[in-house]
């Protein structure tokens, strides 16, 4: 299975891996003294503990195959920090969900500008 948010502005994003999730979600500081010329190693404020390591890894959607009669489900993260107005008018498109011999069953296309103007929960 394949999943691509494209953009209203045809920028066609992935989602991230691991890595770049725990580096989005740590927002790391990095110390420095201006003190002295020399780059010496320097701890990096943030970080995630291994209980979110484990909770990230247990709620996002790693699915390869759903059983008859059940679901899946699970979250998938797209970077879109330096993108002006990423949602209007983007769409999440999901390709690859095949049978078990390899023949594609569906194909998705989410429009994401219903979801900007739905209400918000109190």
């Amino acid at each position: 299975m394949q999943v691509k948010l494209i953009t209203g502005h045809n920028s066609k994003l992935t989602p991230i891996d691991n890595d770049d999730l725990y580096r989005r979600l740590s927002n790391p500081e990095a110390k420095t003294s201006t003190n002295n010329p020399l780059p010496f190693p320097h701890k990096v404020k943030g970080g995630i503990t291994q209980q979110q390591r484990d909770e990230i890894e247990s709620s996002q959607f790693a699915a390869k195959a759903v059983e008859p009669h059940t679901t899946q489900s699970g979250f998938l993260f797209f970077d879109v920090k330096d993108l002006n107005s990423p949602m209007r008018g983007a769409n999440i498109d999901i390709t690859g969900v095949t049978d078990v011999k390899g023949s594609e069953l569906m194909f998705f296309e989410i429009p994401m500008d219903n979801y900007l103007d739905a209400p918000k929960n109190p």
